[in-house]
């Protein structure tokens, strides 16, 4: 028997990245909700800066 799907409210199967798709590692700061990948991506577009060693 299959499970139904069920849309999530709130929790870690609420959100998922706006370019992959992923639920996992979603940086939600600032409005983002990119994983933690994209991010990483696309962290320079949008005007983050790496700073310290």
């Amino acid at each position: 028997m299959r499970r139904k799907a069920i849309k999530r409210k709130f929790g870690k199967g609420a959100r998922k990245c706006i370019r992959c798709g992923s639920f996992r590692g979603i940086i939600r700061r600032y409005g983002l909700n990119y994983c933690r990948r994209c991010f990483r991506e696309v962290a320079e577009k949008l005007g983050f800066k790496k700073y310290g060693g």
